[in-house]
Formats: C-alpha cells, sequence, structure tokens
C-alpha cells in the first residue's frame, strides 16, 4: 500500500481527493490534512502566509503520524507565490517535518508538463490577474511558454468551490489557445475531478487541473504508476518516477 499525504488549505475541493482514490485502483490511499487559512483570499501577503513555514511545519508533522510515503503542498498560488527559489525551499521545509520525499503543486505542474513533453500553454486561471502573472512567471523559470493566460478574477477559494460544474468547464474551453499544447488550471479549490475528461474531449488536447497533477505528483515521488481508469492524458501518461526533480 502507498500512503500519500496532501497539505489541503482550508475546506474547498477536498473531495477530489477521494474521487479520484475511487478510480485509482487498489494500493494508493490519499491522506488528506486540512492546513491552516488564517484568511480566505487570493492576495499575495495572504498566499504567504498560508504557505508560510509554520503553518505547513504543524501539518507536515500530522503527515509524518499518519506515515506517508509521499507529501505534497496541495496548493499552486501557495507554492508559486515565493517564486521559484522559494518554493523550493518550502518543499524542503515539507519533507523536513513529514519525514518524506515532498513537493508542491506548482512543481507538480512543471513536471506533468516535461512527462508530456508540452512546452506551450494556455491557462485559465480562476486567481485575479496580479496572483495569475506570478504562476505565469513561474513556469517560465521552468522552461514553459504561456503563449495565453486568462483570469477569472475571484478573490476567495470557497467562491471558486462554488462554481457550478458548467461555469467551469466553460471557462476551459473558452480559454483555450489554437498553438497551446495543453490547457492549465491552477487552483486546487476548483472541483476538477468530473472536468478533465468532458475538457479534454471538447478541446483534443491535456487538461490539467491542479488537484490532479498533485496526486499524479504524489504518485511520482511514492514510486508507484497511476492504475485504475483516472481521468486524463496525464494519467494515461503514467506517473513513474522518471519524471525530473524540482532541482
Amino acid at each position: 500500500m502507498h500512503r500519500i499525504g496532501f497539505l489541503y488549505p482550508g475546506f474547498s475541493a477536498e473531495d477530489d481527493y477521494p474521487a479520484f482514490a475511487a478510480v485509482l485502483g487498489g494500493g494508493v490511499e490519499l491522506t488528506v490534512v486540512h492546513t491552516l487559512m488564517r484568511e480566505d483570499a487570493h492576495r499575495v501577503d495572504a498566499l504567504l502566509d498560508v504557505g508560510g513555514p509554520d503553518v505547513l511545519g504543524e501539518g507536515a508533522a500530522k503527515l509524518r503520524e499518519a506515515g506517508v510515503d509521499a507529501a505534497v503542498w496541495a496548493c499552486t498560488s501557495g507554492s508559486f507565490v515565493f517564486g521559484w527559489d522559494g518554493a523550493r525551499e518550502q518543499v524542503r521545509g515539507v519533507a523536513e517535518a513529514a519525514g518524506a520525499l515532498a513537493s508542491s503543486t506548482s512543481f507538480a505542474f512543471v513536471h506533468a508538463l516535461r512527462r508530456l513533453g508540452i512546452s506551450r500553454v494556455a491557462i485559465a486561471a480562476t486567481y485575479p490577474d496580479d496572483v495569475a502573472e506570478r504562476f505565469v512567471d513561474f513556469l517560465g523559470t521552468g522552461g514553459t511558454t504561456v503563449l495565453s493566460l486568462a483570469s477569472r478574477g475571484i478573490v476567495t477559494a470557497a467562491e471558486v468551490g462554488r462554481l457550478a460544474p458548467d461555469q467551469a468547464l466553460d471557462f476551459v474551453v473558452s480559454n483555450d489557445h489554437p498553438r497551446a499544447e495543453a490547457v492549465l488550471v491552477p487552483d486546487t479549490a476548483l472541483h476538477s475531478a468530473g472536468l478533465i475528461g468532458p475538457a479534454e474531449a471538447l478541446l483534443g488536447k491535456p487538461v490539467l487541473t491542479a488537484n490532479q497533477v498533485s496526486i499524479w505528483e504524489g504518485l511520482r515521488l511514492a514510486g508507484t504508476t497511476a492504475a485504475g481508469t483516472a481521468p486524463g492524458a496525464l494519467f494515461r501518461a503514467g506517473a513513474s518516477a522518471e519524471a525530473p526533480t524540482t532541482r
């Protein structure tokens, strides 16, 4: 049994994790620890606090107690706002506190794109513009070219979590770019387990969502492959340990 731990800020779309677990097949357990969110805001200062070492250290200690094989900080904005080097230090702190290999959703996107051999993307971000632009910068450091960026301007994770499935699907499909090889949807507060299949069918290309890549990254770190019928081109590509690390 591979036990993979996730540090998830607050409560918005955490039901994505049991939904993915149900289709991954036996041998994988996804353990979610909810971390402190003092202020629910897609604002840089609030996000720096959400991903602070005190908050993540406390959550990672709980993952250590659970005996996880790998740990993922499941928050895109709460990792990329620190920049590449800061996010790398953040991951090192989680690894030390959890006693396991660790990563974050931001690095998971980079690793997933490399696994798929994709370098040109469109982004459909629920964040305000200034926050979304930091994700563009992060991806650029990782070697990805962003051809288009759409920002929905939603300030809180709670509001993102309340988006209806048809609203989310329309937002993603409407913000593709003709030369993009994939569409990225970078918010773990967005329910996406049921979004990926329909979006890929409509667009004819991979759609990578935050909770999806977080789970894939955990599988990669644990050295296992995605079994079952998890949705999306990423899981069909497998989650072996061959993908590059954050270093």
